[in-house]
């Protein structure tokens, strides 16, 4: 009997230690190696989540832009985004109607959100369909005056509206995301890319890795946790051909990687995406 007390006391005290370890391994030793911020200094201990107007969580910060307000506006021109419109009473009726009719409204206002407290300084979107119910979207907040490249850096957060429905916290009529926000990173990245405007393009963190987060409508989401940063060509009618890709710290390369698994089985087991 005691013999068999013993066992069982050892056998506790093993998985003791192996949970131990895996809590300082999971949430404190790989967060701390994971965080890297070389090619943008300026960004470290900033909170990498945005506020709704009751200070809920909303979404993460997942882009970013390093130009002047110029570059930004210009650069986003040539990517074929939009500048949304700013809420009012007409704004408000156009956006229903396009909804309920069916009919395209490509410079559509999108709800504001805050992010070192106050609300975004530029929003675009990009529409996919017919009407404002579906479509890309990213707001924009100027972080820095100066950057590691001595230009302005802006922090934005791109998601994808997938459809129109009522918040889950709040009851109001929203739009709401789907859950692959670096998806629509990626997306936002591959068009300023491609409409030539970007020199470099890099990553830092932000969130972290996040399996199960929520916005400021309950929406949830799911990211590796980087910020993607676009560093812009200067100058409103520039282009460049090529574009330098800078490298991530071999650990975050590794995250990223396992990531990827992660990502695609969170996609294949029916989690809503761009398709309807």
């Amino acid at each position: 009997m005691a013999s068999r007390r013993s066992k069982t006391k050892i056998a506790l005290i093993v998985i003791a230690a192996i949970a131990g370890s895996y809590g300082i391994l999971a949430y404190l030793v790989l967060p701390l190696a994971w965080r890297h911020y070389e090619h943008q200094k300026g960004l470290a201990g900033l909170s990498m989540v945005t506020r709704t107007a009751q200070g809920i969580p909303g979404d993460a910060i997942n882009v970013g832009l390093v130009g002047s307000k110029e570059d930004v506006l210009c650069a986003m021109h040539a990517a074929t985004w939009y500048p949304a419109d700013a809420i009012t009473l007409r704004s408000s009726l156009a956006i229903i109607g396009s909804v309920v009719l069916d009919r395209p409204y490509r410079d559509a206002p999108v709800s504001p959100l805050f992010y070192q407290d106050r609300r975004e300084d530029l929003a675009f979107e990009k529409p996919d369909g017919k009407s404002a119910d579906r479509r890309q979207h990213v707001r924009f907040w100027q972080v820095l005056n100066r950057g590691e490249e001595g230009r302005p850096v802006w922090l934005g957060s791109a998601t994808f509206d997938r459809g129109v429905g009522l918040s889950h916290l709040t009851a109001q009529v929203t739009h709401h995301i789907a859950p692959d926000i670096d998806a629509e990173r990626d997306q936002l990245t591959a068009d300023l890319k491609a409409a030539k405007v970007v020199e470099a393009i890099y990553e830092v963190s932000g969130v972290g890795p996040t399996l199960n987060g929520r916005n400021g409508e309950g929406d949830r989401y799911y990211t590796d946790g980087e910020i993607k940063i676009s560093r812009l060509v200067d100058g409103c009618n520039a282009k460049t051909e090529t574009v330098a890709e800078l490298d991530n710290p071999p650990l975050v390369d590794m995250k990223n990687v396992a990531w990827e698994t992660i990502a695609a089985f969170l996609s294949a087991g029916g989690h809503a995406t761009k398709s309807k």
